[in-house]
């Protein structure tokens, strides 16, 4: 038992299975129901399809190099936020989630030790608004603000509406939109979602000063547990791409599957 390192430093756990057994640079994580390390494709049971190889046909995006973080950083370009056909981009300063290159500050970066996504305050605010607004321009449900509950800032009461498949709270999507990709990295309800008793709020927190990650390398956005949980993830150290289901209950299974 201990704590397994996934990044990419030489003494992680991918990189060193990799060398002691010589079968690919390459691993998959499902959180919180497996991981799987070489390269060989992962199957999940289904509740129409059977057993499927969901490495057959996931969209991938490409990761980026951080020259001061061995991290797994998406090149993120755009959010948007989506409700009943009304699609609201975020009002971003130009670059506002570009990674600088040389100094490795900014950028969006995926984290196993953050519970919840954070957003540095510029970008932050830009997606409250975009999501207060998206949200605004539906009468579908009579959803309203209600007050913060920490350390969640936005959230609204219990209003909205209920999905029957898979069962769960019908609220907006909020798609990344990935520089290079074959498809947009899409959060939907239990990937950001959090109900509390006094209201449902947003996953999502504002950044404080440094951005929770070592040393001065402070992100644009970090994506963190909750952001990937039920979520396929194929990572390919070699060729630095990553393959991404999408919350797996919208295909009716899971990472825990029965079937």
């Amino acid at each position: 038992s201990g704590v397994a390192g996934v990044s990419r430093r030489p003494r992680s756990l991918p990189p060193l299975l990799a060398a002691l057994r010589s079968f690919g640079n390459k691993f998959a994580l499902c959180l919180p129901g497996f991981a799987a390390f070489g390269d060989t494709p992962v199957y999940i049971g289904t509740e129409s399809l059977g057993i499927v190889n969901y490495t057959e046909s996931l969209p991938y995006t490409p990761l980026l190099t951080n020259p001061r973080n061995p991290g797994y950083y998406l090149p993120v370009k755009g959010i948007t936020v989506s409700w009943y056909g009304r699609d609201v981009p975020a009002s971003l300063p130009a670059g506002a989630l570009d990674m600088d290159a040389r100094t490795g500050r900014g950028g969006v970066v995926l984290s196993t030790t953050t519970p919840y996504a954070v957003m540095r305050p510029d970008v932050f605010r830009a997606f409250a608004e975009a999501f207060d607004a998206a949200i605004r321009g539906t009468d579908y449900a009579k959803v309203v603000r209600v007050p913060a509950v920490e350390p969640f800032k936005l959230c609204y009461d219990g209003a909205f509406p209920f999905r029957k498949r898979p069962p769960t709270w019908d609220v907006p999507t909020i798609d990344l939109e990935l520089a290079g990709a074959t498809g947009i990295w899409r959060l939907f309800t239990e990937n950001y979602m959090v109900q509390t008793p006094r209201g449902m709020c947003v996953g999502i927190l504002e950044m404080e000063a440094g951005g929770g990650m070592p040393g001065d390398v402070e992100p644009a956005m970090v994506l963190g547990r909750k952001q990937r949980d039920s979520i396929l993830l194929v990572f390919d150290l070699d060729k630095m791409l990553l393959w991404f289901s999408g919350e797996l209950s919208f295909r009716l299974t899971g990472c825990v599957s029965p079937f």
